[in-house]
């Protein structure tokens, strides 16, 4: 049971880095397999896992974490014009605009935004690794980030991982 509590742990920060791993598949797929594994432990391990990936995130945007002078570089660096970069700024200046004021918004209002990445550490809407960037971008205390979001991603994949159960129970009555 611990090794499995391990991997989960493992899968669960790769999966807060890297948003092509979905940790909620392999909790689906580990509870199935392995119905020795309580819920709860799982619930708190992925909750560890991604709190301590996003992270990252938070404390880069807050200026923190600095990045490396090579990825920096690629990203601040001068590009040539580009009709398809054009027309792709001019298709999402209306996102980039409700962005930039959401963002002032959270500077604005800190407590707004503790509510707002709560309920994204629950529901994932709006998106879990943008509202870990702003809640960095507003400053938020490292404390209120971490008890939060821990708080949050511990009832979502407790009550994940206790889904196929509790289905199971359904379908036998």
């Amino acid at each position: 049971m611990l090794g499995w509590l391990c991997v989960t742990l493992g899968v669960a920060f790769g999966s807060a880095l890297l948003p092509l791993i979905s940790v909620e598949v392999f909790v689906i797929g580990l509870v199935a397999s392995q119905p020795g594994v309580p819920w709860l432990a799982i619930g708190g391990v992925v909750a560890v896992g991604q709190i301590a990936g996003k992270l990252v995130y938070y404390l880069a945007a807050r200026g923190s974490i600095k990045l490396p002078q090579r990825l920096h570089d690629f990203l601040h660096r001068e590009r040539p014009p580009s009709t398809r970069r054009d027309r792709w700024h001019l298709r999402t200046k209306y996102l980039r605009g409700k962005l930039d004021a959401l963002r002032e918004r959270c500077h604005r209002h800190p407590h707004w935004m503790v509510g707002t990445y709560g309920v994204s550490s629950v529901i994932g809407m709006p998106p879990f690794m943008a509202t870990s960037v702003l809640a960095g971008l507003a400053k938020m205390s490292m404390s209120t980030f971490i008890g939060a979001g821990l708080a949050g991603r511990w009832i979502r994949f407790s009550v994940l991982a206790a889904s196929p159960a509790l289905f199971a129970g359904w379908l036998h009555i």
